[in-house]
């Protein structure tokens, strides 16, 4: 079982972003080719499989997560592609491992304050125990009392794939 809560895109949000994305550009759902197969969906947290009907938007979680705090981000606010069904679907369920977590992938796990501020971050190559290695990355980004979220992305495409907030005292 995950230590940490792992956060897809809000279903909420994902309904806005079928229609436009947040760069303002209209939904373009498509049937996944051979190319698009295993890349990450963020509204389930899973590889993209043949044929499912997809699409690629741009997504900015920061300023979602910011707004809904009255937080201001500033110039750390940013946006990117990321892949979602185009259709509802089953949504996220919390599983024993952390999603994407293929050993050898780099990703970065980037830290955030309350206003919204990159508060640091680190390169995590994910271990033969991806779980431990996560853990850990979580742990030393939450020994920062100023940590209030954490974003998990791919070194290679700088793509957002997962968010970690710090765990509330009832947890």
């Amino acid at each position: 079982m995950t230590k940490y809560t792992v956060l897809p895109v809000d279903t909420a949000v994902l309904k806005e972003l079928r229609v436009a994305d947040d760069a303002g550009r209209p939904c373009a759902p498509y049937d996944a080719t051979h190319v698009d197969v295993d890349s990450p969906l963020r509204c389930c947290l899973r590889p993209i499989t043949l044929g499912e009907r997809i699409a690629l938007v741009s997504y900015a979680p920061l300023r979602r997560w910011a707004a809904a705090r009255g937080a201001d981000p500033g110039a750390y606010d940013e946006q990117g592609p990321v892949f979602i069904h185009a259709d509802e679907c089953g949504g996220f369920t919390p599983g024993e491992s952390y999603p994407f977590a293929r050993p050898g992938a780099l990703r970065t796990v980037r830290r955030y304050d309350a206003r919204g501020h990159i508060a640091g971050g680190r390169l995590l190559e994910i271990p033969a125990d991806a779980g431990a290695g996560f853990d850990a990355a979580f742990d030393d980004a939450f020994n920062d009392p100023n940590v209030v979220l954490v974003h998990v992305r791919a070194l290679e495409y700088g793509c957002f794939h997962f968010e970690v907030r710090r765990p509330s005292a009832a947890e």
